[in-house]
């Protein structure tokens, strides 16, 4: 909680310089323990839509909010940190006017936001958000519009882990699973969506060379997951040779090696236990 010296103008002049310290603090540490860049950046609304694959839009009306889930702008992102503290001195004066009348008790206007998932993207009032931090407020009043989109949010924290959100969302173009199969899909290395990708594709065609006729994107998808990934990804748990990686990551490992060492597409068990050998 702020200090309270009976004195609101001072109080707030404080409260500003307090933000502003720890400001330069947390870039200095960030620095000091080499941190990625993007620690400290605030998410930038357009950057994550974009990565996620916009559908629609809601208007949710007045809500109250989690100060805490809300980490990006639509257009302020280089004025205030990850945390919105101010990153520079340019806008004290607004600032300590609303931290002046949020001491004295006054009226302040809900802030305006998009929400994505479970994430708050700030519209209009951004340095009331900041005073509120600064006052040691958990919650903040707020007009709330919902952004619907193509893939979750889940799982961003920082603006690198856009790059992973943004090659599934290419994956779920080429391969559309059905919702069940596509929660089961999960990849750390951004590449290897490009890369199941080729190899889901490249299943479908030799699916319809056996059968004879066009299949589908949707349809080779679902049956891929089905009749390739489920049984391959069974052998593979019951080998033991799923350890820290995901399913989908044993599954590439696998597909890789079966054809590295024994030039086949096929599965039995002497194709499993050749690489169980190698794993």
């Amino acid at each position: 909680m702020p200090r309270d010296t009976g004195f609101p103008v001072a109080d707030a002049e404080n409260d500003f310089l307090r933000m502003r310290r720890r400001q330069v603090l947390s870039r200095l540490g960030a620095w000091l323990r080499r941190e990625p860049d993007d620690v400290n950046i605030m998410l930038p609304f357009d950057e994550v839509v974009a990565a996620l694959g916009r559908v629609g839009e809601r208007r949710l009306g007045l809500r109250v909010i989690p100060l805490d889930s809300i980490i990006g702008s639509v257009d302020r992102t280089r004025d205030f940190d990850r945390r919105f503290r101010p990153t520079s001195g340019m806008s004290r004066q607004r600032w300590e006017r609303l931290a002046l009348a949020q001491r004295r008790g006054e009226a302040i206007p809900p802030i305006e936001v998009f929400r994505v998932g479970e994430l708050h993207f700030v519209v209009d009032g951004h340095h009331r958000v900041s005073v509120a931090h600064a006052m040691g407020l958990r919650t903040i009043d707020a007009y709330v519009t919902e952004i619907v989109t193509r893939i979750s949010a889940e799982g961003i924290r920082y603006r690198g882990d856009l790059i992973v959100k943004d090659f599934r969302r290419i994956f779920l173009d080429r391969v559309p699973l059905d919702d069940q199969a596509r929660d089961a899909i999960s990849l750390t290395d951004p590449w290897d969506y490009a890369a199941l990708s080729e190899a889901v594709e490249a299943w479908g065609f030799r699916l319809m060379q056996d059968e004879r006729r066009f299949l589908d994107r949707a349809t080779v998808a679902n049956r891929w997951y089905a009749e390739e990934f489920v049984p391959v990804v069974t052998m593979v748990r019951q080998a033991g040779m799923i350890a820290s990686q995901t399913e989908a990551e044993a599954y590439l490992w696998v597909i890789a090696e079966r054809y590295r060492l024994i030039r086949t597409h096929r599965w039995d068990d002497a194709v499993i236990t050749a690489l169980r050998a190698r794993a």
